[in-house]
């Protein structure tokens, strides 16, 4: 029996195969005891923190040194959750003396631990401390809201103020590829979501019998995953059958649930899921030496990707994005750019709208940039007639440039166009935004009509040459289908990119809310969809782009989400620059094979497996 126990035991490492059996017992590994044979590091307990991100909350916290840690920066650093617990040299986590034994054997780099525990509500001045069953603190009710919930706001908490208290005295590297974080049940999906939200400053990641379960909504994890593009970050989980299966969900399927997710998109993880054990650090304080070999091994990971599970329609990221093509800057120095567009042959026109450089420019296939104009413009667009069809709210007008002679003809004014497109029969649509309205504007006669008959904010009907879209907050962004079927309306303030039938006389019908934006995390840390006010959710919906495949593209807030022909999302494209809007993007370039994002002050394009589809020269 105990031949075949310790054989059972060895075949921990596996992933997603065949479920491994297991007594439900820690089993204690010689990396797990004291070797009086190496250097010991020191485990420091520093003054209690009180944070500002999470007010009125007070935690223990403790950093360990390894001895061999040097002051000059190039240390590696994990971070425990509920950290009292990782802290101590006995029991099933024993963090200190295993990480002793392999920094001194070469396993794992010289690495400083941070072990923190949840934050507290202040004791009344004299009062003893309490402490429940478990041996928290019986102030420790903020531990679920900080855990549990998704979005940075923990993150933030460790990055503005843990870390930089612990560099006061012990420098650490900046490379995130040598950062980790840890932690078990609630502490398991914070970790997960400090480097989801932040891979520029974490990318490994230790899950133990992580709670991705609808505590506060991190059941949604799994279908973020499979929908958002492959973020550079290491995952290790382990779970059971044994673990818990409440009114917030069934631990071991909601880990095998993430495990599946992240394999989908190719990550570079590992799963651990045995019989037995329940919802306790057993299993994952037995394997925690293994498990910090394989995070920190230096292997070159290669990803690797199966979809023989797809349908024939489904148009995932995997059939849009290509392995190895990430963002690169295109332009930069700009002061704030939009209004990206491409020609046939691929040739990138944008606006620079702030500035002493503000004006319209050219970026040919060969990379050469020309100024075309000196006009300062958010939404451009060619027309069947090639003149360039471009919004100036800053002069509240609507304009068509002949780029050959400069000429410049007004086609609608006293309006406030933020964006349009013109189809191949020159019909013009341009959102203005504050209006809340659609506008329709045929090219050749420069008469304005309504196109879709309804009322404004006020309930009033539509008297003047306006398409007052109902229901829709901000209209911003605009496209068409490749067939110049369907006309599409991002809403910046709404979570819905609106669709429209278009007839052949440019009115709109059969107006409906068909593509659902992902959203930001709302400021309580929760994961929700569109919903009526009070709950105002900010999309950030900008510029549109659509592709010969009838994909479409919208600039949002989380990046560039790509929408399939049926509307369904295929996902979310990260933003190259985190800290500066994205505005709107184009599929333009060579072969019009490359996406292009304007992103505050730079351009950046990718390559991508679509041809974008330029509209005035199609169907007529």
């Amino acid at each position: 029996m105990r031949l075949l126990l310790s054989a059972s035991l060895a075949l921990f490492t596996v992933t997603s195969a065949p479920f491994v059996f297991a007594a439900d017992d820690f089993v204690e590994s010689p990396d797990h005891r004291v070797n009086e044979n190496i250097p010991h590091g020191t485990v420091t307990q520093m003054p209690q923190c009180e944070s500002k991100i999470f007010p009125n909350t007070t935690r223990d916290w403790w950093v360990y040194v390894p001895a061999q840690f040097k002051p000059d920066g190039s240390a590696a650093v994990m971070i425990f959750q509920d950290g009292g617990g990782y802290k101590n040299t006995t029991g099933d986590w024993r963090i200190p003396t295993v990480f002793d034994n392999l920094i001194a054997k070469g396993d794992m780099p010289t690495t400083v631990a941070i072990f923190i525990n949840p934050g507290t509500a202040p004791m009344k001045p004299g009062e003893p401390p309490r402490k429940r069953p478990d041996g928290r603190p019986a102030g420790a009710t903020n531990r679920s809201f900080e855990y549990d919930s998704l979005g940075d706001r923990y993150a933030k908490f460790l990055l503005e103020e843990i870390l930089p208290e612990v560099e006061k005295k012990w420098p650490l590297t900046k490379d995130p590829e040598m950062r980790a974080i840890c932690g078990s049940s609630s502490g398991g999906i914070c970790s997960f979501t400090v480097a989801w939200e932040h891979p520029e400053a974490f990318r490994k990641v230790l899950s133990t019998i992580g709670s991705f379960t609808n505590i506060r909504g991190g059941n949604a994890y799994p279908s973020l995953i499979r929908k958002t593009e492959r973020k550079p970050i290491r995952v290790f989980q382990q779970d059971s059958s044994g673990d818990l299966d409440n009114q917030f969900g069934n631990w071991p399927i909601a880990n095998q649930q993430m495990h599946a997710a992240l394999k989908y998109m190719g990550y570079d993880t590992k799963f651990d899921f045995v019989e037995g054990f329940g919802h306790n650090s057993k299993r994952g304080g037995s394997i925690m030496p293994d498990a910090l070999r394989w995070l920190w091994r230096k292997e070159k990971y290669t990803p690797v990707i199966d979809t023989k599970g797809d349908l024939g329609g489904d148009m995932t990221l995997h059939r849009l994005l290509i392995e190895g093509e990430g963002w690169q800057p295109v332009v930069e120095g700009l002061a704030f750019c939009d209004g990206p567009t491409s020609d046939t042959e691929g040739n990138l026109y944008f606006s620079d709208m702030k500035g002493d450089a503000a004006g319209i420019y050219k970026i040919a296939t060969d990379g050469k940039k020309t100024k075309l104009s000196g006009e300062a413009v958010s939404g451009l667009k060619f027309g069947p007639d090639s003149r360039l069809y471009a919004c100036q709210g800053s002069k509240k007008r609507l304009i068509a440039i002949d780029l050959k002679t400069g000429a410049i003809d007004e086609l609608a004014t006293g309006v406030s166009p933020n964006d349009l497109v013109v189809d191949s029969k020159g019909h013009i649509f341009f959102t203005e935004t504050g209006k809340k309205q659609i506008v329709f504007v045929d090219a050749k006669t420069k008469e304005a009509r309504v196109a879709d008959q309804t009322v404004n904010a006020k309930g009033e009907t539509a008297t003047k040459a306006d398409t007052v879209v109902n229901g829709v907050n901000a209209p911003n962004g605009i496209t068409l289908s490749p067939d110049q079927g369907t006309l599409a309306v991002s809403d910046y303030r709404g979570g819905n990119v609106w669709t429209f039938r278009v007839n052949a006389d440019g009115t709109l019908d059969a107006k409906a809310p068909t593509m659902t934006m992902r959203l930001p995390i709302d400021p309580k840390g929760e994961f929700k969809q569109a919903e009526p006010p009070p709950y105002n959710p900010a999309s950030g919906g900008d510029g549109m782009a659509t592709d010969e495949q009838g994909r479409f593209y919208v600039a949002t807030t989380l990046g560039v989400q790509v929408f399939d022909p049926t509307s369904r999302l295929c996902g979310v494209i990260t933003r190259p620059q985190l800290d500066k809007p994205l505005t709107s993007c184009a599929i333009s370039g060579a072969g019009r094979a490359y996406l292009y994002v304007t992103n505050g002050d730079k351009i950046f394009r990718r390559k991508v497996q679509a041809t974008g589809a330029v509209f005035y020269v199609g169907k007529k």
